[in-house]
């Protein structure tokens, strides 16, 4: 019986997960689960599952799910610290995080440090602290199991074999909802546009990732630290049809590819559940019904986030962590409909230019440069009401 943190529990991803444990009780337990705000919707999750302790970050939700759970012998915390002390529970075997962006650094170190395995949902951790978390990872002996579907896939190709006779990782891409629209187009698109993800079921910060193409510039960095393989060694390659999840090529030419339905049950169970592989399968992937694959090359120029990802893993130190922090500002002020989506890049592009770079950042030196980034991508748009762009 392995005992699971869920952090992150009432988002899409955390849903998915509590999906995949139900269905395996005989083998998981909950022994934690948190959330932002949502504090009814972790109040139902809790009440299903019975985990021991339960956190929320905003404080006013936490003292009202205390009322909610009183007759239960649940514990509930509150804040940053609360989710960190969840995470580091004694009885935890593995800690799940499916934070959204750099929220989920300091618990993933934190539960690494008390000897948790983690599975890793949460790109974002990978790319502000990618150095310092796999080198936690590796002095506390812990498993870093990836979730993201294009890094299971990687990982499912690299089992058993000699990363050291990797030629590429491939990444795919759907595309996302604006593969074949018009330059000018996308950059008056609405939000309503941008959440409409044409394969994927995800939460809307990393939908809109999606649609920017920032999610795969994200997804390089990542794959970078996890699997030790050099950005010039890492493409992606455009596949709107989400049916193969990656590929590795081998220096012989040989590529393996790891196929499946575009369903996020199946990478999370891949972690919890690992090394062993759990049945019965959630959707068969029938090849009778699959359509032709198709593969494309990014449109780089009317998708520049792709690139900027490129250059902040290349470039290193603090820039991975000034692009993870203007893209998150970005992002939530245009899903509040205050920027355009063709604002999006162009924040990010001139809060990495402007931020003080540190070449071998410490964590304080990492959480100081994405508070100085935030304020400044936010200063950006405080000129750009509704534009489209930042001049």
């Amino acid at each position: 019986m392995k005992k699971i943190v869920v952090l992150g529990s009432t988002g899409s991803v955390g849903k998915q997960t509590l999906d995949v444990i139900k269905r395996h009780k005989d083998r998981f337990k909950v022994v934690g689960l948190s959330a932002g705000s949502s504090w009814e919707e972790l109040a139902r999750q809790a009440e299903a599952f019975g985990p021991q302790k339960v956190a929320v970050r905003n404080p006013e939700a936490a003292a009202k799910l205390r009322e909610r759970l009183a007759s239960t012998a649940i514990e509930v915390l509150e804040g940053q610290d609360g989710i960190i002390d969840l995470a580091c529970m004694a009885d935890a075997d593995m800690a799940l995080i499916a934070l959204v962006g750099i929220s989920g650094l300091l618990p993933t170190l934190r539960a690494m440090e008390h000897g948790k395995d983690i599975a890793l949902v949460n790109k974002e951790t990978l790319v502000v602290g990618g150095q310092l978390v796999t080198a936690t990872a590796k002095r506390f002996g812990v498993k870093m199991l990836p979730v993201d579907s294009e890094h299971s896939a990687i990982f499912q190709c690299l089992e058993g074999e000699d990363v050291g006779k990797v030629a590429r990782l491939i990444l795919t891409s759907s595309g996302g909802p604006f593969r074949t629209w018009e330059t000018e187009k996308i950059a008056a698109a609405t939000v309503k546009d941008a959440l409409n993800h044409p394969t994927w079921n995800m939460g809307s910060k990393i939908t809109i990732d999606s649609a920017t193409l920032m999610n795969k510039g994200f997804e390089v960095i990542e794959a970078a630290h996890l699997f030790g393989v050099p950005l010039e060694r890492i493409d992606v390659v455009i596949h709107p049809q989400s049916v193969i999840h990656s590929m590795v090529e081998y220096v012989d030419g040989s590529v393996m590819a790891q196929l499946g339905t575009p369903d996020m049950r199946l990478p999370i169970q891949h972690a919890l559940a690992y090394p062993e592989r759990l049945g019965p399968a959630w959707n068969r992937l029938d090849f009778r019904n699959v359509p032709t694959l198709t593969f494309e090359e990014p449109r780089r120029s009317v998708f520049p986030c792709l690139d900027f990802g490129y250059q902040a893993g290349k470039t290193g130190g603090t820039m991975p962590c000034a692009l993870n922090a203007a893209n998150e500002i970005a992002v939530e002020l245009f899903l509040k409909e205050k920027i355009g989506f063709g604002a999006i890049a162009r924040i990010i592009e001139k809060t990495m230019e402007q931020h003080d770079f540190i070449a071998t950042p410490t964590l304080q030196d990492l959480l100081e440069t994405d508070r100085w980034c935030r304020a400044y991508a936010r200063e950006l748009t405080e000129y750009v009401p509704a534009a489209t762009h930042v001049n």
